[in-house]
C-alpha cells in the first residue's frame, strides 16, 4: 500500500521526499492503536464484529495517506472489523482514492466521499481523525465528532489563522502587550490558546483529553 500511495518506490524503499510524510503517519496510527484500546478497556468503544464493526472517518483527508494507513493497520495488520470512510471537500480526492482503493481490493472497507467537513454523510462513526485539518476545519472536525458522539477522537491542528487574526485586530491588555508585539511570540501564544479552548470545550461536553506533542 506504501507503493500504491506513492509513499515507497517498486523495491519497498521509502521515498527520500517522503519520509517526513511516512513518519507522520506511521506515529500517528501509533497514537490511534493506543487511543481506541484504552477506549476498548474503558468500555467506550464497543468491540467490533462483522455486523458491528468499527466505523472510522478521515475528515479532510487529502491524499488519503493517513486514511489507508489506518485501514491497513486495523483492518489489515491487527484484523478488527473496521470500515474506514475518507472525506475532503475536493472531487479529484475522492476519485483519486477511491480508485487507489479499488486497485488494492479494498473497496468494501476503504471509502471516500468529496463534501466539507461540516456537510459530510451523518454516519455516527466510532472513531474519529484529523490530520493537518487546517485552521478551522479542525474545529468542524471537532464539531462532527461531539454530534456523533464518537467515543474517539483524533485530531493534529495546523495553521491557527483565526484566533491570531482576531488578536491581530485588537490592542493586546497589559501584560500581553509585551508578547504580541512580536510576530513570532504573538503566534505561539495563540496555537496555545486556541487549542487550549479546543481541549477545554472537549472536556466540558464529556470527553477525557490529553494534549500531546505532534511532530
Amino acid at each position: 500500500f506504501l507503493e500504491a500511495v506513492g509513499v515507497a518506490d517498486h523495491e519497498g524503499r521509502i521515498k527520500p521526499t517522503k519520509q517526513d510524510k511516512y513518519r507522520q503517519v506511521e506515529q500517528f496510527v501509533r497514537l490511534l492503536d493506543v487511543a481506541v484500546e484504552d477506549a476498548r478497556a474503558a468500555g467506550a468503544l464497543h468491540e467490533p464484529t462483522a455486523e458491528n464493526p468499527w466505523r472510522l472517518v478521515d475528515l479532510g483527508c487529502g491524499n488519503a495517506y493517513l486514511t489507508v494507513g489506518a485501514f491497513v493497520w486495523l483492518a489489515r495488520v491487527r484484523g478488527l472489523p473496521v470500515v474506514v470512510h475518507g472525506v475532503d471537500v475536493r472531487e479529484s480526492f475522492r476519485d483519486r482514492n477511491s480508485s487507489l482503493a479499488a486497485e488494492l481490493g479494498w473497496s468494501d472497507g476503504l471509502t471516500f466521499e468529496a463534501a466539507a467537513i461540516a456537510d459530510a454523510a451523518d454516519a455516527g462513526y466510532d472513531i474519529v481523525v484529523a490530520l493537518h485539518a487546517c485552521d478551522t476545519a479542525t474545529d468542524d472536525a471537532l464539531a462532527r465528532a461531539v454530534r456523533w458522539r464518537s467515543p474517539v477522537v483524533l485530531a493534529a491542528p495546523c495553521c491557527h489563522h483565526d484566533l491570531q487574526k482576531q488578536v491581530s485586530r485588537a490592542t493586546s491588555p497589559s501584560p500581553y502587550g509585551s508578547l504580541t508585539r512580536h510576530g513570532l511570540l504573538k503566534e505561539r501564544l495563540v496555537d496555545v490558546l486556541t487549542d487550549g479552548v479546543r481541549a477545554m470545550l472537549l472536556r466540558i461536553v464529556g470527553y477525557r483529553v490529553d494534549v500531546v506533542e505532534f511532530v
